[in-house]
């Protein structure tokens, strides 16, 4: 759709995709003087590196780096963001082409909104699309007392949400399938929503912990100093493994990526307490102090 004589640029130049790749192509292009269009079918451009926590290899906040250049796209005079909007059909030749787009209407206008979170609260499609009875939730008298008044503490509190599984978790140890659609029933917030926040979030779990979580440093000084070989030593020796739970739900074992005891490692964490500088005949005396 673009094409350059006598050292001038014209036309213009269409993205399709907002990820990284996409708004990393609309600013090479757009600096180097072209019109572009970057059309993504979602609501707002960033994609899957904008989810995220990490990136691999170097390890980098992938906010830290998108961040800027979601800013830099947004911005740039030459970049027209045409987001909610798919691509129905394309014809033409190289050099010269003519392409028909479909915009999903939002019903908020972008210009005035704020970001209160209002529209959401009294969305009348939500409501209507996924409706929670009480009678379909099977939780006992005391589930339901004891997730109530969870409930009752955040009731007036603005982004109760997080705050709820929070103590839900705190309170069973994970989030029980039922609690987690008895919460999505009263404060009204979709069920996919909510498993958003609790995969996202390793803090979460979705299956029964155990009563004490043994964290193994596998960060690279601990792993450079055996941390690998406790996590397998302590794993034989509650007949589980990296992740599990042992059958009584005494223990939960999981590696963490670093626990900041660097000068101690190799160290691992059971519930608050550290033990560093761990050596394989530690563990079961360990272990013994939890029975």
């Amino acid at each position: 759709m673009a094409e350059e004589n006598a050292g001038r640029t014209s036309g213009a130049v269409l993205v399709v995709g907002g990820g990284i790749a996409g708004i990393q192509s609309s600013l090479d292009l757009a600096e180097s003087g072209f019109k572009v269009y970057l059309v993504e079918d979602s609501p707002a451009i960033g994609g899957t590196m904008a989810q995220l926590d990490k990136t691999f290899p170097t390890n980098d906040c992938a906010m830290c780096v998108i961040s800027p250049k979601l800013v830099g796209c947004g911005r740039h005079l030459n970049i027209d963001l045409m987001t909610n909007t798919e691509l129905v059909g394309i014809k033409g030749e190289a050099g010269n082409f003519t392409v028909t787009v479909k915009k999903r209407p939002r019903f908020v206008d972008a210009e005035k909104c704020t970001g209160c979170g209002a529209c959401v609260q009294h969305c009348p499609v939500t409501k209507v699309i996924y409706p929670i009875e009480l009678e379909e939730i099977e939780l006992s008298r005391a589930d339901l007392e004891t997730v109530q008044g969870i409930l009752d503490n955040h009731r007036d509190r603005a982004g109760k949400l997080m705050p709820v599984l929070q103590d839900v978790d705190r309170h069973y140890g994970y989030l029980p399938r039922e609690v987690v659609r008895f919460v999505s029933r009263e404060l009204k917030v979709r069920i996919s929503d909510i498993y958003s926040i609790a995969t996202f979030y390793n803090s979460f779990s979705l299956e029964p912990r155990g009563r004490h979580k043994i964290s193994v440093c596998m960060g690279t000084t601990c792993y450079v100093k055996g941390a690998e070989k406790l996590m397998q030593r302590i794993c034989e020796e509650l007949e589980t493994e990296p992740g599990g739970t042992t059958e009584d739900l005494r223990f939960t074992v999981e590696a963490a990526r670093c626990i900041g005891c660097c000068s101690l490692a190799p160290a691992i964490m059971v519930n608050d307490r550290v033990y560093g500088r761990v050596k394989l005949n530690d563990i079961a005396g360990i272990l013994e102090d939890y029975e």
